[in-house]
C-alpha cells in the first residue's frame, strides 16, 4: 500500500467517524428537544419519553432540521414561537455535542 492509499483511507475513516458523530448529535438533540417540548405541554415520565421518540422519528422525514421544527411548532402551538424553538434547537445541539464528548 502506498502513502497515498494510507492517507486516503485515513480521510475516509475520519469522514465516516465525523458523519456518525453528526448523526448521533442530531439524534441526541432531537431527544432533548422532545423532552423540553413535552415539559412545555405538561407531559412527564413515560409520556415525555414517548413524545421525545416521536421527535427523533420526525427527523427521518427529510434532510435537514425543518421536519423537526415543523413537528415541534405544530405540537407546541402557542407554548413557543418560532424564535424560541429555533434558539432551543441551537442550544440543545451544543448540549448534545457536549454530552457525546463527555461520554467518549
Amino acid at each position: 500500500m502506498t502513502t497515498f492509499d494510507d492517507r486516503e483511507n485515513a480521510f475516509e475513516s475520519k469522514f465516516a467517524h465525523d458523519e456518525e458523530m453528526k448523526f448521533k448529535a442530531e439524534a441526541r438533540r432531537n431527544k432533548l428537544l422532545g423532552l423540553w417540548a413535552a415539559g412545555l405541554m405538561g407531559k412527564s415520565g413515560d409520556a415525555a419519553a414517548s413524545y421525545a421518540k416521536e421527535v427523533v422519528a420526525a427527523d427521518f422525514e427529510e434532510a435537514g432540521d425543518e421536519d423537526v421544527y415543523r413537528k415541534l411548532a405544530g405540537d407546541l402551538g402557542s407554548h413557543a414561537d418560532e424564535t424560541t424553538i429555533r434558539t432551543k434547537m441551537i442550544e440543545l445541539m451544543a448540549e448534545a455535542k457536549r454530552q457525546l464528548m463527555d461520554e467518549a
